[in-house]
């Protein structure tokens, strides 16, 4: 059973639409959420977890329709929308002694382990926590509840390089220790290269792919080479084609590298797929 499975979403504000967007999140899997700023990815997550009111579709979690078992659901499931930035003055283990009473499954050994585990004093005050910390301070207390389903939504953004890589390693973690799944938004294609399982890409409202990382990956390739070798049936195939002096970059389908010599073929990433797709 999907952990989350969202069929025909649509959200209709008066300057953007979000329009049939349909995918799953698979147990025990990591699916990344990509997209330009604008394009779709916080309303598709607000819409996903009743925050605000679809206009069509549905939306499961384990099964469940939402928002019939809205509570049930819920209790589930963690959303984490950045770094802990509520409460500043609170002590951590004041925070935590709140949000346990939401939650019958709140597992106190658990939450302890993950203290030490992200070296986090419950004495401090959470003003006093770096961004990193912050964001290791709010998945402790969605861990330490079994969510069976972490929301993520751009928990790396504003991280240093060496703080991104040791998060991503936790989410990694999370999904092979407790067997949760994980679908988290990013404009950090980068760390998505590392660790993701699945892609979801919408843009303008609308879902591009949404498929197995590698395999989406896999199917282009970056191109480039002098304009003048360029043959004149694939120039019209490039996507994102850019010239300069005389030579040219762009991204091709796999399909439609074979057979083409006196070219620069290499593989591509997320951010090549990305930057050329929404470059047109």
């Amino acid at each position: 059973m999907d952990a989350l499975s969202v069929s025909h979403l649509e959200k209709i504000y008066p300057a953007f639409h979000l329009r049939d967007v349909s995918f799953s999140v698979q147990p025990g899997r990591i699916m990344g959420f990509i997209g330009r700023n604008g394009a779709g990815k916080t309303t598709t997550m607000k819409s996903i977890l009743n925050l605000v009111h679809p206009n069509a579709g549905s939306i499961q979690f384990f099964g469940l329709d939402m928002p019939a078992h809205e509570f049930e659901i819920k209790q589930r499931i963690a959303c984490i929308f950045g770094a802990a930035n509520y409460y500043g003055q609170s002590l951590l283990q004041t925070i935590a002694d709140v949000y346990r009473r939401f939650y019958p499954n709140w597992d106190d050994t658990l939450y302890r382990t993950y203290l030490q585990r992200f070296a986090l004093d419950p004495g401090k005050r959470l003003k006093q926590l770096s961004q990193g910390m912050s964001i290791k301070f709010a998945l402790t207390l969605a861990l330490s509840h079994h969510a069976e389903l972490l929301i993520l939504d751009e928990p790396t953004s504003g991280l240093d390089p060496v703080s991104r890589d040791e998060l991503l390693h936790i989410f990694e973690d999370i999904v092979d220790r407790e067997g949760a799944s994980i679908f988290f938004s990013t404009h950090i294609t980068s760390d998505l290269d590392k660790n993701a399982d699945d892609i979801l890409y919408i843009k303008d409202g609308q879902i591009l792919a949404c498929e197995e990382k590698d395999a989406f990956v896999a199917s282009y390739r970056k191109v480039d080479g002098l304009t003048a070798d360029l043959p004149a049936d694939l120039k019209t195939r490039i996507i994102g084609f850019h010239e300069r002096k005389g030579e040219f970059s762009g991204l091709v389908r796999v399909t439609d590298a074979r057979g083409v010599s006196g070219l620069h073929f290499t593989p591509a990433d997320l951010e090549s797929i990305m930057v050329c797709t929404e470059r047109g």
